[in-house]
């Protein structure tokens, strides 16, 4: 009998001690209460109780929690309806407050940030509402955070998740949208033009800028070509003028000499001209190029062209330089009656023959053989040479 006794003594005292002895896990602040009424918590770890009177009241959790916000139909200020929904982040600081101060500390987060969602969005546009997502957060929070300050609860966060307007309104916002890309397209697409006619007028205008600066430039450039020909001109006359001056009229008639013959020569050359008549006063254009030559020899300069058809080696023209085994004679200044006046070469087109060919000549005739044996052909007019009309 005393053997069961003191077993169940035993047993008791067992049953004292671990009622006595508590256990609180990471993240949990458990509430102690003696008789229905708060006396202190109990902080993570191993803690000890009175066996019998103090009891274990609210078990809170310090650790950052998240809350869904039901998603309901709010009415912005332009009078569209939309579909909100979100989520609240918060953390418990004062575990005696959150135990005791509200009954059900989830359910009053969700009421309270629903019902502020509804007045914050109430005073937005749709517009706004769908654009200012951050302001809503904000201001939400703000609220949420002053509100349960009370409760010992503290909200980090507050994030709206979805702002959803309703099928037909989405459809005129899509439409509204696609003209407004319309309206920018063609306002980009004016813009390029414009700039691009204000590029390509500027690209004219420098052109021309550059071209009327060409223009310039060039004419500088040629009335100066100009200035040193006309520089160059007098240069020449003055030098001719001070050698005539010097030597006499002599000099004077030998560059009128050597311009005739240079002239002559260039028509003579001249590749479309096929016959050159040389004037009546032939004789005095020898006797000219003549008296020319002989001033030279008498000064001892060659002369500065050509001396005329006679220069080549043609008999019936003089040679050039002094004669061979010859004294130079004195020079003297000619008179103005020896220089006989030098007449103009006459340039014509070449004469067709329109005379009828005579018929073949008779072997053993003076024709025959092609040479001409001597007198004046059978077919030769008056007045025609044996090679045409001279």
């Amino acid at each position: 009998m005393f053997t069961y006794v003191f077993l169940g003594i035993l047993v008791l005292v067992i049953l004292t001690f671990l009622m006595g002895v508590k256990t609180v896990p990471q993240g949990y602040i458990w509430t102690v209460e003696r008789f229905g009424a708060y006396t202190h918590m109990l902080q993570p770890g191993l803690n000890f109780v009175v066996p019998y009177i103090d009891q274990i009241g609210k078990k809170i959790n310090v650790q950052e929690q998240v809350v869904d916000i039901p998603e309901q139909s709010v009415i912005t200020r332009d009078n569209a309806s939309v579909a909100v929904d979100g989520i609240i982040y918060f953390r418990v600081m004062e575990a005696e407050k959150a135990a005791y101060q509200v009954a059900n500390l989830q359910v009053a987060l969700t009421t309270l940030a629903m019902t502020n969602i509804r007045a914050v969005i109430g005073e937005m546009e749709l517009d706004a509402t769908l654009s200012s997502r951050e302001r809503i957060n904000s201001q939400l929070l703000t609220i949420l955070d002053g509100a349960t300050e009370p409760w010992g609860v503290k909200v980090s966060r507050v994030e709206i998740r979805k702002i959803e307007p309703p099928e037909n309104l989405i459809r005129a916002m899509n439409l509204q949208m696609t003209a407004e890309r319309e309206r920018r397209a063609v306002v980009a697409r004016a813009d390029g033009e414009r700039e691009a006619q204000i590029k390509r007028a500027e690209g004219e205008k420098q052109a021309l800028v550059l071209a009327a600066e060409g223009r310039r430039i060039a004419a500088v450039q040629d009335a100066e070509a100009r200035e040193r020909l006309a520089e160059a001109e007098a240069t020449a006359t003055r030098m001719v003028s001070e050698a005539a001056a010097q030597s006499g009229d002599a000099a004077l008639r030998y560059f009128i000499a050597d311009r005739y013959v240079r002239a002559f020569q260039s028509v003579a050359s001249a590749p479309n001209t096929r016959l050159v008549v040389v004037p009546m006063e032939s004789s005095a254009l020898a006797g000219g190029i003549t008296q020319a030559l002989e001033l030279f020899r008498n000064t001892g300069e060659p002369p500065a062209g050509p001396s005329g058809p006679s220069a080549g080696g043609g008999g019936g023209g003089r040679p050039r330089g002094p004669l061979p085994h010859s004294e130079p004679p004195a020079p003297r200044a000619a008179t103005p009656a020896e220089i006989p006046p030098i007449p103009a070469p006459i340039v014509t087109t070449p004469l067709v023959d329109t005379t009828p060919m005579a018929p073949p000549a008779a072997p053993g005739s003076p024709r025959a053989g092609g040479v001409w044996s001597g007198g004046v052909p059978p077919t030769t007019a008056p007045g025609q040479g044996p090679w045409g009309r001279g």
